[in-house]
């Protein structure tokens, strides 16, 4: 296959700070056949906002830093200057990567490579070489997510609640590996990569103001194969930040005053009745069964004939699946975790039951009860890192030998 071309996606705001570390990263890659294209962003009406115009200058420092000589190509999208910016309701980060990734798949050919990256986010030499040698010899993916793992920082807490959200994540992934789920993904935009070819196939990038990342995997998921492993690593920051409605940041922000409501981690068993419901789609093609998600779908849908529509479009069996597990996708899926979980985000027993009936690495007893009784916030900070450095290396086995890199959809 002709060699592919890789273009970076980087959306842009508020990081002049980050941006020099940034460029180190790219100036080591090993690969090197590759452009830059940066969307510097902000909503337009910011200018006149004393509480923003902070953001509006210093996205006039990340437009000079990157209108300097690169060793790379640079493109910049300037979405930042006065009469330039984003208009109400209208921008976002989730309308900077989709600006990015259209320009690129307007100019770029079939099989070159979008690999969407964040400005705080480190990249070891690696990166882009294994990206590449991925798709070389996988060519009919449409996608791949890549393993991560947040950097600490100086501040104690703050490396806490990074802990306690990193935990969450990989114990959500985790369980979607063991039910063999197809939205079994981890949405970073800080890691994720896919051909040209896949984002046009799929309609592109939906501009959502957050959660783009999650949106357009899944919309790869119900197109095709994507990838869950590749060895190498995204390196994330963990600062808090509130430039998006959710996220690492945000998560953090709420995690701070010990709301983590939004991030609990649900009783192994609910993700089991989710699989049971999975495996009951192809009974479903001749006549209706009860599922476990029956009531949560009539609700959503609002609708007593979940299926029978699907029957009636789709005539035989394999067809009528996909559209089941298209129907029942990654949003669909939270959602019914949300809904029949009555806990909060203190309750640590579904994490630590899970790690002691199914961790293939040892972890103390002592460990885990410091953990049960203490929480995040007062366990010594030595054990948590300890237990973040077990599901760091669980979930990495887990993607690469527990789960085929297929979408999980019938053959």
């Amino acid at each position: 296959m002709k060699h592919s071309r890789i273009y970076i996606a980087l959306p842009v705001l508020n990081e002049s700070l980050q941006l020099p570390r940034f460029q180190q990263s790219l100036d080591r890659q090993d690969f090197t056949d590759f452009e830059l294209v940066a969307c510097v962003n902000q909503y337009d009406d910011w200018w006149q906002d004393p509480d923003k115009r902070v953001q509006c200058e210093d996205n006039l420092k990340s437009l000079a830093f990157l209108r300097q000589p690169q060793k790379f190509p640079v493109n910049i999208i300037d979405k930042s200057l006065p009469g330039r910016g984003w208009q109400h309701k209208k921008g976002g980060v989730g309308r900077a990567r989709k600006t990015i990734m259209d320009t690129i798949a307007a100019d770029a050919n079939d099989h070159d490579i979008i690999v969407s990256m964040d400005a705080d986010t480190d990249y070891p030499p690696d990166y882009l070489a294994v990206i590449a040698e991925y798709f070389r010899t996988h060519p009919d993916h449409l996608g791949l997510t890549l393993p991560y793992f947040h950097v600490q920082t100086k501040n104690e807490e703050n490396n806490r609640l990074m802990i306690r959200y990193e935990m969450y994540m990989r114990y959500y992934a985790l369980n979607m590996i063991r039910i063999g789920n197809p939205y079994r993904f981890t949405a970073l935009g800080s890691a994720m990569a896919f051909p040209v070819w896949a984002y046009r196939r799929v309609g592109g990038l939906t501009p959502v103001l957050s959660g783009e990342d999650f949106y357009f995997l899944q919309k790869l998921v119900k197109s095709g194969i994507i990838g869950y492993f590749a060895p190498t690593t995204a390196y994330p920051s963990s600062r808090l930040s509130a430039r998006v409605n959710f996220g690492t940041g945000p998560a953090l922000i709420k995690g701070r005053t010990g709301n983590w409501d939004s991030y609990p981690f649900f009783p192994s068993g609910l993700f089991d009745l989710v699989a049971e419901t999975f495996r009951l789609f192809p009974m479903l093609f001749e006549h209706d069964i009860s599922t476990p998600m029956d009531g949560f779908l009539k609700e959503t849908f609002k609708t007593t004939n979940v299926w029978g529509p699907l029957r009636d479009n789709y005539k035989d069996r394999r067809n009528f699946v996909r559209a089941c597990i298209s129907k029942v996708d990654g949003l669909r899926i939270l959602q019914f975790l949300k809904k029949n979980y009555s806990g909060d985000g203190k309750n640590l027993l579904p994490l630590t039951a899970f790690i002691q009936a199914h961790s293939p690495f040892p972890v103390s007893d002592e460990d885990l009860a410091a953990l049960q009784e203490k929480g995040f916030e007062k366990a010594e900070l030595k054990i948590l890192a300890r237990l973040r450095e077990m599901f760091f290396l669980w979930e990495n086995r887990a993607r690469m030998e527990k789960t085929s890199p297929n979408s999980g959809f019938p053959a």
